[in-house]
């Protein structure tokens, strides 16, 4: 295995460990839609379940695809994610960084999926009533490997247009 796959994959298995050890904790330790204050007012620990996407996109109780949907999203991601890191031969930690990143967080939530057909959410940060949708470890993962994407990309034209 060469480089590049060795460094996606073990950033992904300890993201994909980090998440799962987190949610088993949250089943074990708080009841469904309970929340526990950590900093009174801004954030707390939940435990929700949510049938969408990241940060409660289309988790709706009126629709039943959900599950099905974002297994196959997430295993297309799996596969894509590989052909980029094969594809890709230069060096650009941001990059691989990401794919790592977002490996991770889907292969995580995707995880979920398979094992209880939602994902546990548990990180709620809010002000007063207003909340940010609860998310978890796998959707940080995602986010900060979209982000690392874009800073990839916008590196890439930033070197290009430099020799053109």
């Amino acid at each position: 295995m060469n480089t590049k796959y060795k460094f996606v994959s073990i950033l992904a298995a300890v993201i994909i460990a980090l998440d799962q050890i987190s949610k088993i904790w949250v089943q074990g330790n708080i009841s469904m839609y309970e929340s526990i204050p950590v900093i009174p007012g801004f954030f707390d620990l939940v435990h929700v379940l949510n049938k969408g996407a990241a940060f409660g996109f289309l988790n709706r109780a009126d629709i039943h695809w959900q599950t099905y949907f974002f297994i196959g999203v997430s295993a297309l991601a799996v596969v894509l994610i590989f052909h980029l890191v094969n594809t890709v031969d230069r060096r650009d930690p941001p990059l691989f960084t990401g794919l790592g990143c977002i490996l991770g967080g889907a292969l995580g939530n995707m995880i979920d999926r398979i094992r209880i057909g939602q994902v546990i959410d548990f990180l709620d940060f809010h002000i007063a009533s207003h909340h940010w949708p609860a998310f978890n470890i796998a959707d940080m993962a995602i986010s900060v490997g979209a982000l690392l994407l874009l800073v990839s990309f916008y590196q890439r034209k930033k070197n290009a247009s430099r020799f053109n």
